[in-house]
């Protein structure tokens, strides 16, 4: 897999987030300062509603615009199969109990984010997920167990970037 072309699709999907949470915060400022929303009794609270999800909104956006530049100060470096995972590596896991091979980035931002590369499923880890935690220092060719959700699922580690 090319990492470059990765990583230029990983800012684009967490610009595409920030998109949608700007856009959902200028909704929420609209709604909270329309005139038609001023409110006519005490218990009319829906401008204030407004108010306060506009401000988490704002925080939102703050929040994307860092995780953007968190993953943009990323260094782009491929790994060779001595080297151990770290961040910034792509890791290709084998799982036995599915026998599917899944792949992970392991990122400093956006852990749990999704995106489709050349028709793979790319998952983004932190190193503070569980995953995360087990899988730094790992090398190729390195077994491990993790209990998700009760039950034990043993991985292999089958590709590095």
């Amino acid at each position: 897999m090319n990492k470059e072309d990765l990583h230029q699709a990983i800012i684009k999907a967490l610009i595409d987030i920030h998109d949608v949470a700007h856009q959902a915060t200028q909704t929420a400022i609209s709604t909270a300062t329309d005139k038609q929303n001023i409110p006519e009794h005490k218990y009319d609270t829906l401008s204030l509603e407004a108010a306060y999800l506009a401000h988490g909104q704002a925080q939102r956006v703050n929040q994307c615009l860092q995780d953007i530049q968190a993953f943009k100060a990323l260094p782009i470096k491929s790994l060779s199969h001595q080297d151990p995972i770290h961040l910034g590596a792509l890791v290709e896991l084998y799982e036995e109990q599915t026998d599917i091979n899944k792949w992970f980035f392991v990122s400093p931002v956006a852990g749990g984010l999704m995106l489709d590369f050349e028709g793979q499923t790319i998952r983004m880890i932190t190193l503070d997920s569980p995953l995360g935690k087990v899988l730094k220092n790992k090398r190729l060719g390195d077994e491990f167990e993790l209990n998700i959700a009760g039950k034990e699922r043993g991985y292999e580690v089958v590709a590095l970037f």
